[in-house]
């Protein structure tokens, strides 16, 4: 059992997005090591059918267990949304998702019970987010807004940019208008947003960070099975990281957002898994 506790932590996006969730585990969890795949060749999977999320997400994890891990992190909201609960019943290892801790948070800081949420298509309209927030208090009202250019803007590193901004005026002030007191920042490439998100909405709102929330959520998992790592990290180089496109590209985005120099890439053929 002591060997199992050594072991990794995988943790999966459909591309650079899930690095937030990556980053927040590294700062609160530092005693792990993480192996991460980005499926940077079929990103992005926010308008993709339930069917080929759920594919590609079984083909990643079977990946994933080839390199031993003892835990899974979806840091996809997507893919926690469509395949998530499907795969948790095929494997035999501890898997969560960012969508759940995410809305646990956000179900505990309205005060009006008027939520915005901001993801992909395919995460808004899953409606998973609203089902999960509404089993802890069923007159919370979930307000979507899908945001399909949020993503290539981030990945394009205009964080701060003018454009940028006009988009999130545009996608933001309708859920302003509702009176939302509460915002989930509900793709994992948002967090990079956050400081012009919180400027936009204002002091009153509340941002929700579920990279951050699903860190903790991994950390409490991790203890519950007694997977946790007591013994600290030795090697060098405890991070590993695997695409399916573009390995540069991806390392240089990685390193611009890690506290942490990325220096092993490795692209891999995920077709074979």
């Amino acid at each position: 059992m002591e060997q199992n506790r050594q072991a990794p932590i995988g943790v999966f996006d459909s591309g650079v997005g899930g690095l937030t969730v990556a980053r927040e585990i590294m700062r609160n969890l530092p005693s792990e090591r993480i192996v991460y795949f980005g499926d940077t060749a079929r990103v992005p999977y926010g308008n993709k059918s339930k069917n080929i999320v759920l594919k590609f997400s079984r083909q990643i994890v079977h990946f994933l267990q080839t390199q031993e891990v003892k835990a899974i992190v979806v840091a996809c909201n997507t893919a926690s949304a469509l395949a998530l609960e499907t795969i948790r019943e095929e494997i035999d290892i501890p898997i969560i998702g960012v969508v759940k801790p995410g809305a646990k948070v956000a179900a505990a800081a309205t005060r009006n019970k008027k939520i915005g949420l901001i993801g992909t298509r395919g995460t808004v309209h899953s409606g998973l987010y609203t089902e999960i927030i509404q089993e802890y208090d069923s007159q919370i009202q979930v307000i979507g807004q899908a945001c399909p250019l949020f993503v290539p803007l981030v990945e394009e590193g205009w964080l701060k940019d003018k454009v940028t901004l006009e988009v999130a005026k545009r996608y933001v002030n309708p859920l302003l208008d509702q009176g939302i007191d509460t915002l989930i920042l509900g793709c994992t490439h948002y967090p990079l947003l956050r400081s012009m998100l919180q400027e936009l909405v204002g002091e009153q709102v509340t941002l929700v960070n579920p990279a951050y929330e699903t860190a903790k959520a991994l950390e409490r998992l991790l203890k519950e099975n007694n997977l946790d790592n007591n013994q600290g990290v030795e090697e060098e180089f405890p991070y590993r990281f695997y695409v399916s496109d573009a390995a540069e590209q991806f390392r240089d985005f990685a390193n611009s957002i890690l506290p942490y120099d990325v220096k092993m890439t490795k692209q891999i053929n995920i077709e074979e898994y």
